[in-house]
């Protein structure tokens, strides 16, 4: 047997704190005249934004980003896959730090996640919850099932397009809605990966993994 003296000490709460501190320059605010406040996610050191199709919508007016350290950019919509509720954008200039993708093949029921968004507008909320389920889901505004990731993380208003991240500080998916009142789903990160690396028109919506 083990002595628990012998086990190393691990301060778990300090070690979440660190990665939410690491990955909350990768979380932007997304803002659309007219839509409210959603969250976004910086995908490459280029300027590229992964948020939700249902936060920009088609986008009628201007878009703009507010950093983590509360700069305000311009961006547009570049690509869009509104089955899957996915949304790419630009942010001109570059010079973003991109998030850390994790591997949301190998998920597994009961593992320990975090969400990062801005519910009601409040910038940088965190909430922790597990993986409860993973399959496919039928979302209101897309004609087919797509693969998701279903988690107890608290979602509000605000939250749409940003990540869901694993205990490394690497994202496996992003935030899209509420499931059944009270259940979180995610669009797991290799959907996000496969459609990004496979996609070339940018507003057809059978641009699909």
């Amino acid at each position: 047997m083990v002595s628990v003296s012998a086990l190393p000490s691990v301060d778990v709460s300090a070690a979440i704190a660190d990665l939410v501190a690491r990955i909350k320059p990768s979380v932007v605010q997304v803002r659309v005249h007219g839509r409210g406040v959603g969250a976004g996610v910086v995908w490459d050191a280029a300027g590229g934004v992964v948020t939700n199709h249902h936060v920009v919508g088609d986008v009628a007016g201007p878009v703009e980003v507010r950093l983590n350290d509360g700069r305000s950019l311009p961006a547009r919509l570049v690509r869009r896959w509104r089955s899957a509720d996915l949304a790419l954008l630009q942010v001109p200039g570059g010079g973003l730090q991109p998030a850390s993708a994790g591997d949301s093949a190998n998920l597994r029921v009961g593992q320990l996640v975090l969400a990062i968004g801005h519910p009601w507008g409040q910038p940088d909320v965190v909430t922790a919850g597990i993986i409860s389920g993973l399959g496919e889901a039928r979302l209101p505004w897309g004609g087919r099932a797509v693969d998701y990731i279903r988690s107890d993380v608290r979602l509000a208003p605000g939250n749409s397009g940003g990540p869901l991240i694993d205990a490394a500080g690497r994202v496996v998916g992003i935030n899209s809605m509420i499931w059944g009142g009270d259940l979180a789903v995610a669009i797991p990160v290799g959907v996000v990966q496969r459609w990004l690396a496979r996609s070339r028109a940018p507003f057809g919506d059978a641009e699909a993994a």
